[in-house]
């Protein structure tokens, strides 16, 4: 049990012994700096069941609490505020344990696997800046997942049907003159890319021909020759048209290949992979189960529709009048299908950006009202949008930050930080350029990830990049100072002590307290699906590690106790450094 659970089950009692009354819950929070404690029980609340003064109601409770709770040694009442002093023992005890734990703060796989769906891009361009946000949290995510306990399968649906990739498809078929990626020495993805920009841009040369021969916008849109033509590669395409069918399959491949150069680049991995060509006749099925049930309802023309309006949203289409399907009727089915393929599923997360807010909450409550029992743990991963100070990408006229790219962008910068700090003497190129790449994909990363993934970013490589402050390379940068530490207490021969008793520096209280935080953080990220949370928990960590740094000396005292207890503090703080970073894709280098 935790401390906190422990202090709460005695305050219940004391309320419970002192009072006469019944108290539902306890609220905590951290002790202010100015004040002696180490946690603090919030008395106002306890006034809606204790009446009379909050300052006697939490003395009272206090001196309870010292009396029957070994760990609380001391309290003070600050206006409605119970402030508990901790035994030093408690924390010793509990860093003993600590120490013993072979993965701390992780938690064993146990229960119903959780499928987390991330990526998920078009065949007809390379990831960009966009698609790095989606893939860093859903990776992140899955990591945080896993490390609170859950088995998980990580997934993507990818795009590969459609108009869109038809238009890339033609202008290479009409202006590619046989290039391939090994041709020009391009990346697969960026080479198809090319061509989908290439095609917006025959197409407005067209649009602008008709308009000048007299047709509307809207006409000229719709009777370019272009527009036309990849409409019709589209439906040879869905009437399996052997030719047509080779280019995709050939222009796709080309993408596969980039794209897994960047996923690699980038430090993310999939189990399974599905494919739009393959689940876009899903979902048929499952509507006429659905109309069996009543869920659905088919109008006279013959649309199929599922009335949502008595649950405050509206009538949604679920199949056509001419028997296609939506893209609602393909993600009902491939829910269920992947449900199919793995048994062990009980609960889905889907990392998708917030402009489908809606369609997700009709999907959740469509598959709820089939009846089946994993659509109760369904999430929609929402995340805000990433703005450049150049302002918003567009795919098809080529204004797009690539993710290749930033990543290199990101590795420079931190070579041209590191170069000026002046610090890799006796460093190789190779190492350099290693070393280059970790620092600039932690910076990416981290300031990508320690913002909760509602909001909106407005992303700057060069504040990404910065060795001060609330980002990636400072706190790779403390990690490195930590194992410093260790070498050289090695080379003076200073053991790593086990913890046991002895009277506590402020600074060191303070570092076990965060330090004990960390299961339960990784518990609270993984309910939040937020590695926001990871991410300024590891901030929070570090500035108390440099406070305690700079405030007292390890291996500088000649108390040997208290270096050998401080050098086994600093290593614990460098491995949940380590750990959590992890839990956001970010590598920590031993040298910087």
């Amino acid at each position: 049990m935790s401390l906190q659970s422990t202090i709460e089950t005695h305050v219940k009692t004391a309320v419970s012994q002192l009072f006469n009354a019944t108290l539902p819950e306890v609220e905590f929070q951290a002790t202010r700096k100015e004040f002696e404690g180490d946690i603090t029980v919030v008395v106002f609340p306890m006034l809606r069941v204790v009446k009379g003064n909050p300052v006697q109601i939490g003395t009272q409770i206090g001196e309870y609490l010292v009396e029957n709770v070994a760990e609380i040694t001391a309290f003070n009442v600050v206006k409605g505020f119970l402030n508990l002093v901790i035994a030093d023992s408690f924390y010793m005890s509990s860093f003993a344990d600590i120490q013993a734990a072979e993965n701390f703060g992780r938690t064993p796989e146990s229960g119903k696997a959780v499928m987390v769906e991330y990526s998920s891009p078009n065949t007809n361009k390379p990831l960009h800046l966009g698609h790095v946000r989606n893939v860093l949290l859903g990776y992140s995510v899955s990591e945080i997942i896993k490390a609170a306990g859950s088995k998980v399968y990580k997934t993507q649906i990818i795009n590969d049907r459609g108009i869109h990739i038809c238009k890339s498809m033609l202008a290479w078929e009409r202006f590619g003159n046989g290039e391939t990626p090994e041709s020009t020495g391009l990346k697969g993805d960026k080479l198809v890319g090319n061509y989908y920009v290439k095609f917006d841009q025959e197409y407005k040369k067209q649009i602008a021909d008709l308009i000048a021969a007299g047709k509307t916008e809207e006409e000229a849109k719709k009777e370019a020759p272009l527009i036309l033509e990849a409409q019709e590669m589209l439906r040879k395409w869905e009437a399996g048209d052997a030719e047509v069918v080779a280019l995709w399959k050939k222009m796709n491949k080309w993408v596969y290949s980039g794209f897994e150069v960047t996923y690699k680049n980038i430090g993310v991995d999939f189990d399974s992979y599905y494919y739009e060509s393959n689940t876009y006749l899903l979902g048929k099925d499952n509507i006429e189960e659905g109309l069996a049930k009543g869920v659905f309802e088919q109008d006279p023309d013959g649309s199929v529709w599922c009335d949502l309006t008595e649950d405050g949203l509206d009538r949604k289409i679920v199949l056509r009048a001419d028997g296609t399907a939506v893209y609602m009727t393909q993600d009902i089915g491939t829910a269920i299908q992947r449900v199919k393929d793995h048994p062990d599923v009980g609960g889905m997360i889907y990392t998708v950006g917030n402009e489908q807010d809606y369609h997700f909450q009709v999907l959740f409550l469509i598959l709820k009202k089939l009846g089946y029992d994993w659509a109760e743990n369904l999430f929609h991963l929402s995340y805000g949008m990433v703005d450049l100070p150049s302002g918003k990408m567009k795919s098809r006229e080529g204004t797009v930050v690539d993710a290749d790219d930033l990543i290199n962008e990101v590795a420079q910068t931190a070579g041209e930080i590191s170069e000026e700090l002046g610090k890799l003497e006796g460093y190789s190129d190779e190492e350099k350029k290693a070393l280059y790449k970790t620092i600039g994909l932690g910076a990416l990363k981290y300031y990508i990830l320690k913002v909760d993934p509602k909001k909106r970013i407005l992303f700057d490589p060069k504040e990404s990049v910065d060795f001060q402050g609330n980002t990636g390379p400072f706190i790779q940068y403390t990690y490195v100072r930590v194992q410093a530490i260790l070498r050289k207490a090695k080379e003076m021969n200073v053991p790593v002590a086990i913890a046991q008793e002895r009277t506590l520096h402020p600074k060191e209280k303070e570092l076990l307290k965060i330090i004990q935080e960390y299961p339960a953080t990784i518990q609270l990220a993984a309910a939040q699906k937020s590695p926001a949370i990871i991410a300024n928990y590891t901030y929070d960590l570090v500035k108390e590690y440099n406070s305690f740094f700079q405030q007292v000396q390890i291996l500088g005292t000649d108390n040997i106790e208290d270096q050998s207890f401080r050098v086994a503090l600093s290593k614990e703080v460098g491995q949940v450094i380590e750990s959590a970073f992890s839990l956001l894709g970010i590598d920590v280098p031993e040298r910087m």
